[in-house]
C-alpha cells in the first residue's frame, strides 16, 4: 500500500508499518502550509483502517493522525452546533454559561502555533490521552483555546507536563455552575471562577518540581489530574494550604477532621455558611458542618497535588458530605467522612469535565486500575475502529471490531454502546439485542450503576415487544436485588418507575395497590431516598386529586413500614407530610 500526499509525495509501505516520524510530520506541515489541511486528511483517509488489520499499533498512529488532520480542518460552524445539541440533551446547561455560543468558518487550530501542531501530530501519548478523554459535552473552541493559551505561555512546561494541560483544557472550557463547589455557601462569600490556566499550569508544575506534591503529577493521567485542576480557592490559599497542612497521603482522610463540628450550627439549622469570606485559614479556624468540612479537605488535597472530590449525599435517615481522594496506590478512597455520624447510601459529586454529576459508584468504577491495563488499551484501539468503520459505512466490519473490543475488556462501557448501536442500525432481531443488554449487564455485575441501566433497557425491550411477563418479572428481581444492598438507590429508582407507570395507566384503586405492594415489597427499613422519590410524590398525587383519606392512610402506613428513627431528618420529613395532608382535611 502507497499512499500519495496532495503535493505529490509518496508514503511507501514501509513506512505506513511504523508510527508517522518526526520528519513526516514536517513534510505534512508544510504541504498544509500551502495546500492545508482538507487535502492531506482525504489523502490520509482509510489509510488507518487498511494498517489495522495487518498491524494494531502503527495502525492506531496514523489513525491520531488523520483524526488530527480532520480536526484542524473543522469549523467552529461544523461543531458548535453538535456540542450545543449535546449539552441540550444530556440537560448539561447551567446558569454560569454564555446565553449564546456564536460560531464562524474559523477552523479550530487555526491559531494554533505551527509548533503545537507538531507536538500534538507527533506525540503519541499525548494524542492517546485527548481521543481517549474529549467527550461530546467538552465546547471544542473552549479546550482549543486553552491548549493554544498554556503552549504559547510556556511550551517546555506543556511538553513537560502534557496530561496536566489537557486536564486544564477540559475542565476550563466552560465556568462551572451556580452550585459548584456545593451550594450551602453564597455567591458573596465565594467566587464560582476559575483561575487563570496559565497561572494554575504554572502552580502545579512548579508544586511537582518542588516535591510540595502528594503524588508525582507528571505520572498522573488527565482523567485523574482534572479532579486536581478544578479549582475555587486562589493560589494564596493554595499556598496556605501547601504551607500548614501537612498530613501525609497515607493518613489524608484525617484533613477531614481537622475542622472542628459546629453542633451549635447543625442544631439550628444554620446550614449556610454564615460569615462574609468563605477561605481556607477561616475555616480551619472558624469550624463548620459537613459540608465545610468535605470542601476544606477536598480543596486542600488539590493544593498538595492530590485528586480529590467532594461529595453531597442523601441516605437512610439525614443529608450528609464527606470527601473521596486518590490514595498512594492510585486507588479511591471514596468515604473520607462518609461515617462520621450515620451510614449513608450513595452520594453525588461533579465532573468537572463536564459540570454533571456523577456518583461515588460510578467514580469507582471510571477511575478503576483496569483502565491502565494493556487489555483495556487493546480494547479500546478496537473501539476506535469500530467507529471508524462506522464512520466510512462499512458498518459490518465496524460491529466485527465493537465485537473485539468487549471481548478484550468487557467493562469497556463506550464499546458496549458502539456495539449495540452497530446491531441495531444493521437491522439485528430485538432479542439479539436483549441478549446484549444481558451480556453487558453481567459484565458490569460489581457496578451496580451501569449494570442497572443496561437491565432496565432491557426490562424496557421486553415491554416493547409485549413480553409484560418477563419484563415485570425482570423488573421485580431488580428492585429486590438492590433494595437488599448499599445501593438501595437504584432499587428505589426502579421502584419509582413501576409507581410511575400505574399513575398514568391505571384508575384509583389500581394505583392505591401499586403504592401498597411496592410499599410492602421495597420499603421495609428504607429511607429518605425511597420517602423522597415514592411516598411523598404518591401523597402529593392524592392531595391533588382530592383523596385527602387515601393520603392520610399512606402516609401513617409509610411511616410505618420506613426506618424511622426519633430526632432523625426522616422524622421530621414525615411530620411535615402529615401536617401538609391534615391541612387539606381541614
Amino acid at each position: 500500500m502507497v499512499v500519495r500526499t496532495a503535493g505529490g509525495a509518496e508514503i511507501p509501505e514501509a513506512e505506513l508499518a511504523r508510527p508517522p516520524t518526526a520528519e513526516r510530520v514536517a513534510a505534512l506541515l508544510q504541504e498544509a502550509s500551502v495546500t492545508g489541511w482538507v487535502d492531506i486528511a482525504r489523502q490520509l483517509e482509510g489509510v488507518a483502517p487498511r494498517l489495522y488489520e495487518k498491524n494494531g499499533p502503527a495502525a492506531l498512529a496514523w489513525f491520531y493522525l488523520h483524526r488530527w488532520a480532520r480536526l484542524f480542518t473543522t469549523t467552529e460552524n461544523e461543531i458548535v452546533p453538535l456540542w450545543i445539541d449535546a449539552v441540550n440533551r444530556a440537560k448539561a446547561g447551567h446558569a454560569n454559561m454564555r446565553r449564546s455560543y456564536p460560531a464562524s468558518d474559523k477552523t479550530l487550530a487555526q491559531d494554533w502555533p505551527r509548533d503545537l501542531q507538531a507536538y500534538v501530530l507527533g506525540s503519541i501519548g499525548f494524542s492517546d490521552q485527548f481521543f481517549s478523554l474529549i467527550q461530546p459535552l467538552d465546547y471544542p473552541p473552549g479546550v482549543f483555546a486553552v491548549l493554544r493559551g498554556l503552549w504559547t505561555a510556556d511550551p517546555k512546561r506543556f511538553k513537560e507536563c502534557p496530561a496536566l494541560a489537557l486536564a486544564i483544557a477540559v475542565v476550563y472550557d466552560v465556568p462551572p455552575p451556580p452550585g459548584w463547589p456545593h451550594g450551602q455557601v453564597g455567591p458573596e462569600a465565594l467566587s464560582r471562577q476559575l483561575p487563570d490556566p496559565a497561572v494554575v499550569m504554572a502552580f502545579f508544575a512548579n508544586a511537582d518540581m518542588a516535591g510540595a506534591a502528594l503524588h508525582r503529577l507528571r505520572r498522573l493521567p488527565a482523567f485523574e489530574l482534572k479532579f486536581v485542576v478544578d479549582l475555587c480557592a486562589p493560589p494564596a490559599e493554595l499556598t496556605w494550604a501547601q504551607q500548614t497542612i501537612q498530613t501525609p497521603l497515607a493518613s489524608f482522610a484525617k484533613v477531614y477532621d481537622l475542622i472542628r463540628y459546629r453542633r451549635d450550627r447543625a442544631e439550628i439549622g444554620q446550614f449556610m455558611w454564615p460569615l462574609p469570606k468563605y477561605e481556607l485559614p477561616l475555616i480551619l479556624q472558624q469550624g463548620g458542618i459537613c459540608v465545610d468540612q468535605a470542601y476544606f479537605a477536598s480543596t486542600v488535597g488539590k493544593a498538595r497535588g492530590v485528586p480529590t472530590l467532594l461529595f453531597r449525599g442523601a441516605g437512610l435517615d439525614g443529608r450528609h458530605a464527606w470527601f473521596g481522594f486518590l490514595d498512594a496506590n492510585g486507588r479511591w478512597q471514596l468515604d473520607a467522612g462518609r461515617y462520621a455520624e450515620q451510614k449513608y447510601v450513595a452520594g453525588v459529586t461533579f465532573d468537572p469535565q463536564t459540570w454533571t454529576d456523577i456518583n461515588d459508584h460510578e467514580l469507582k468504577f471510571m477511575t478503576e486500575g483496569f483502565r491502565k491495563l494493556p487489555t483495556y488499551k487493546t480494547s479500546r484501539l478496537h473501539q476506535f475502529f469500530a467507529e471508524e468503520y462506522a464512520r466510512l459505512g462499512d458498518l459490518r466490519a465496524a460491529a466485527g471490531a465493537a465485537r473485539s473490543a468487549v471481548n478484550a475488556e468487557p467493562r469497556n462501557q463506550a464499546a458496549w454502546e458502539v456495539l449495540i448501536g452497530l446491531r441495531q442500525r444493521l437491522a439485528a432481531e430485538p432479542k439479539e439485542i436483549e441478549g446484549l443488554y444481558q451480556d453487558a449487564a453481567r459484565a458490569f455485575a460489581r457496578y451496580p450503576d451501569v449494570e442497572s441501566g443496561f437491565k432496565d433497557r432491557l426490562i424496557k425491550s421486553l415491554r416493547a415487544r409485549g413480553q409484560t411477563s418477563l419484563a415485570d418479572a425482570a423488573e421485580r428481581e431488580t428492585v429486590r436485588k438492590y433494595t437488599q444492598t448499599e445501593r438501595s438507590d437504584l432499587g428505589v429508582q426502579q421502584a419509582q418507575e413501576i409507581l410511575q407507570r400505574s399513575l398514568q395507566h391505571d384508575d384509583l384503586p389500581g394505583r392505591v395497590k401499586t403504592f401498597y405492594g411496592v410499599l410492602n415489597s421495597f420499603g421495609r427499613g428504607a429511607g429518605v431516598e425511597f420517602f423522597d422519590k415514592i411516598v411523598q410524590p404518591f401523597v402529593d398525587h392524592l392531595l391533588a386529586g382530592g383523596e385527602t383519606r387515601e393520603a392520610l392512610q399512606a402516609v401513617n402506613r409509610a411511616r410505618q413500614t420506613l426506618r424511622v428513627e426519633p430526632g432523625r431528618q426522616l422524622e421530621a420529613e414525615f411530620n411535615a407530610l402529615l401536617e401538609k395532608v391534615q391541612k387539606a382535611q381541614r
